[in-house]
């Protein structure tokens, strides 16, 4: 017989044998406090967890969920590539499909290499930077997350010009040393990176958006700049779109603001919500990967058939929807100025940024959040009873106050409709 188990008795079994009880630390609800509800199934804009409570989704698996979960093309096309096979190891025709569209859609990307993850895609992206430029040292941005490979696990030390100390256990002093920081847009401090250490600079990665201190939006001229500096320095300009690729328009931020950077990288939309992501740019320097050149990267189910399968049916939505970046706007814009008006009326001061169809409501009194200092002032007390508020009449937002809500084309009227009004509800309980 079935068990029919709560998520608080799921958790305690999870939590003796994984660590934490989850396999990604934000899910174990050690921001907001409590029992995460364990999912069962989603269906478009809606998953409904083992108790049988459902949910209006913002999370949207981080953000690759374009078209809801569950979209019938995209499982059909996995089911259709799993009959055939789910990993050889070898060379497959969707491969190199794959690989077309994406050099199709994205601007900087004239070749590309498929990975497993958005941490593999990013590491893999500096190691390349690296062996282009015959250079050691990378310029990253406090608050921004890159995945958990040790270059990028690094905080400030005393100061964002100066060299960094490591972020987690297990990073080495020697790999944070060769990690510059500086801070989101702030073109100084960028600036007087490169007037101490430019000769060996191999390369600047920023998300284009940030994404991982809630959504942050570049300042006007940022993103320009920072091509403007990596070119008069030899060094290289990578934008970590493993959130904003797709999600921003067909060809990513850099498409949206017209910023063409050296290497991209890329996440899981590319793979329909699978675990698959990707680095590509420039030929030249995307031909130094092995085995045309030396900077060996490798992974057996790199391009795996039902990650490449779920991704061509993703883009292949894209490409036959002119209109979608348009109704993605549109209903992100209406849920922003619900939340614009629910904070008025609660008197609640809180600031919300979005870009596109991904927004954060930030718990501030500052009037602006634009880095990862600004972001640090909110309430996330407050936060986390607003994020309680909401899942209890079934609004599931990401359970951390640095974090991104993303709009799926799933949501219905009726959706955004209930959204906005338990949004009310739960503002005037926070207030």
């Amino acid at each position: 017989m079935q068990r029919h188990l709560t998520s608080k008795e799921a958790f305690d079994e999870a939590i003796r044998v994984i660590p934490g009880g989850v396999n990604s630390p934000v899910r174990a609800f050690r921001s907001v406090e409590g029992i995460p509800p364990f999912i069962a199934s989603g269906k478009g804009a809606h998953i409904t967890d083992i108790e049988g409570n459902t949910y209006i989704d913002f999370v949207a698996s981080w953000g690759p969920l374009l078209f809801g979960h569950a979209h019938p093309a995209i499982t059909e096309a996995i089911k259709k590539a799993a009959d055939n096979g789910t990993s050889f190891g070898a060379p497959t025709l969707g491969e190199t499909e794959l690989a077309q569209r994406i050099v199709a859609m994205v601007p900087s990307i004239e070749k590309v290499r498929l990975v497993n993850s958005g941490t593999e895609a990013t590491m893999s992206a500096i190691r390349l930077a690296r062996g282009f430029t015959g250079r050691e040292l990378i310029v990253k941005f406090k608050g921004c997350y890159h995945g958990h490979a040790d270059s990028f696990l690094i905080a400030a030390g005393s100061g964002a010009m100066t060299m960094a100390i490591p972020d987690s256990g297990g990073v080495t002093a020697g790999t944070a040393r060769d990690t510059l920081l500086a801070r989101y847009n702030d073109l100084d401090s960028v600036q007087k990176l490169f007037d101490e250490h430019g000769s060996g600079i191999a390369a600047v990665i920023v998300e284009p958006v940030a994404g991982n201190m809630g959504v942050v939006p570049p300042k006007n001229g940022f993103l320009c700049g920072l091509r403007a500096m990596t070119l008069s320095y030899g060094s290289l300009l990578i934008f970590d779109e493993v959130i904003t690729g797709f999600r921003l328009s067909k060809g990513g931020a850099q498409e949206y603001y017209q910023v063409t950077p050296d290497l991209t990288t890329l996440g899981k939309i590319i793979g329909g919500g699978l675990p698959v992501g990707a680095y590509g740019g420039k030929a030249e320097i995307m031909d130094m990967v092995a085995p045309l050149g030396p900077v060996y990267q490798a992974g057996t189910l790199s391009g795996n058939p039902l990650a490449v399968a779920a991704g061509l049916a993703m883009l292949s939505l894209i490409e036959k929807d002119p209109s979608l970046y348009l109704r993605l706007e549109t209903k992100a814009q209406r849920l922003e100025e619900g939340m614009k008006r629910a904070c008025t009326d609660a008197r609640v001061a809180a600031v919300i940024n979005r870009v596109g169809s991904m927004m954060t409501l930030f718990f501030s009194e500052d009037g602006e959040i634009f880095d990862y200092d600004s972001a640090k002032t909110c309430d996330t007390r407050r936060y986390a009873r607003f994020f309680h508020a909401l899942l209890s009449h079934g609004v599931y937002i990401a359970p951390s106050q640095f974090e991104a809500a993303f709009v799926s084309d799933a949501l219905s009227d009726d959706d955004i409709a209930f959204t906005q009004k338990t949004m009310a509800m739960a503002l005037k309980s926070v207030a």
